[in-house]
């Protein structure tokens, strides 16, 4: 009996100080209950330093939505450039035709197709130059547009760092 007495005193005592035990730190079944592990979680959001910070998210969202508005309204420029740059050409091309037409003896076949393949051979290379042009342009504007966007990356990227070290 004497040692029954034992063992239970050892018991009691292992349990008081299997409680203080558990204070200290969270048991497997307290880590489960998700009440604990919610209020745990509030707590330690409470003690985060967040002056300013949804103000600084909202700005930077502004910005962000900024650059993009401005990329896109600087390749809607570049387009409209484009095509009114090919509209031009177009245009000329049709008119060099019709005067090309026009000028044309009635009677000299020979003297009409030799005019003919030379137009033909300059309406060619002014089209290959044409084409460079309207590439150029339009790659321009793209970059243009990109440089906005990569701009605002950029400051992004900045602001974090800039976040991070201050920690």
């Amino acid at each position: 009996m004497a040692t029954a007495k034992k063992a239970a005193a050892k018991k009691t005592t292992a349990s008081s100080s299997s409680s203080s035990a558990r204070t200290a730190a969270p048991s497997a079944a307290d880590m489960l209950n998700p009440m604990k592990n919610l209020k745990g979680m509030t707590d330690r959001l409470q003690e985060l330093n967040l002056t300013g910070g949804a103000g600084k998210l909202l700005e930077s969202g502004r910005k962000d939505l900024q650059a993009l508005m401005q990329a896109n309204e600087k390749s809607y420029q570049g387009l409209q450039t484009v095509v009114q740059r090919q509209t031009e050409m177009i245009k000329s091309a049709i008119t060099e035709w019709q005067t090309a037409a026009k000028e044309m003896p009635g009677n000299d076949a020979k003297a009409n197709l030799a005019k003919l393949d030379e137009l033909g051979r300059q309406s060619f290379q002014r089209a290959i130059d044409d084409i460079k042009e309207l590439a150029n342009l339009a790659a321009k504007s793209q970059a243009d547009a990109f440089d906005v966007v990569r701009q605002r990356i950029q400051s992004n990227v900045d602001e974090v760092t800039k976040l991070l070290q201050r920690k």
